[in-house]
């Protein structure tokens, strides 16, 4: 029984903090009662115990309860502890699983790309990628996917130091088209690589966001023309967006659109 009421004491806690941490202003000890029906002397324990060890602050004008700044250090040491890698392994499986094809993680490195991880499907593809190496941004699906989201200033500073040159004959060298590119990346929330990098290789991409929204990494699916061609790509869409933003949540990121 005792270990029954200590469970449903810490229950009632993390309901308290629930619903505390949904209203900016704050909350009094009788609004928290109503929401969850617990008594008012009950609700004042659990906070004043809160309280204590900085997981709760009372306003002393308004005797109103917000969350402490011990959530705030707790969560910098998650976030400092988390591995790209390990966290989105489990997607990059799935994915591969899924598709049989080729599974890129790349993260933004001074105006390239680096592949950190690469999962080679079940279907034979020989591309130039490997784990440690580095690429060029405006011909890869994974570089157009991160330069879409950056600051325009460090686009163009990328631009004019790594030029866009010619890898293929379809490859974007233009640079107002090219700037018209990312504006229709961003639109759309993926980047395309239509043998831009490499003949007879398309890739699909999209980006991954950091606890403070900024981008750092992507992924892509890659394949040969014969297997990704614009049906299938227009397929993979909603895939490759939905891993970009769980991965993403995984790093902390917080968007309504993860919700959906």
């Amino acid at each position: 029984m005792e270990r029954e009421n200590m469970v449903k004491s810490v229950s009632r806690a993390l309901d308290i903090i629930q619903i505390v941490s949904s209203k900016k202003e704050g909350l009094g000890v009788t609004e928290i009662s109503k929401q969850i029906d617990i008594n008012k002397s009950s609700v004042y324990r659990i906070l004043s115990t809160l309280v204590k060890y900085g997981y709760m602050e009372q306003d002393e004008d308004t005797g109103r309860y917000k969350l402490g700044y011990k959530f705030l250090e707790i969560s910098s040491k998650k976030l400092e502890s988390i591995d790209l890698r390990v966290e989105a392994k489990p997607f990059l499986r799935e994915l591969e699983k899924e598709t049989n094809e080729v599974i890129h993680l790349v993260v933004y490195d001074q105006g390239e790309v680096v592949y950190i991880e690469k999962l080679e499907g079940t279907e034979t593809l020989r591309m130039h990628s490997k784990v440690g190496k580095r690429a060029p941004m405006h011909c890869t699906s994974v570089g157009k996917a991160i330069l879409a989201y950056l600051p325009s200033s460090e686009v163009l500073e990328i631009l004019d130091r790594k030029g866009l040159p010619e890898h293929t004959n379809k490859t974007i060298t233009d640079r107002n088209a090219f700037l018209e590119e990312l504006v229709k990346v961003k639109q759309r929330g993926y980047a395309l690589d239509l043998e831009e990098n490499e003949y007879g290789i398309r890739c699909i991409a999209a980006p991954i966001f950091d606890h403070l929204g900024k981008v750092i990494a992507a992924v892509s699916i890659s394949g040969p023309t014969i297997r990704m061609t614009n049906e299938r790509l227009a397929q993979l869409q909603v895939r490759i967006l939905q891993i970009g933003k769980q991965i993403s949540a995984r790093l902390g990121y917080m968007d309504e659109i993860l919700n959906s």
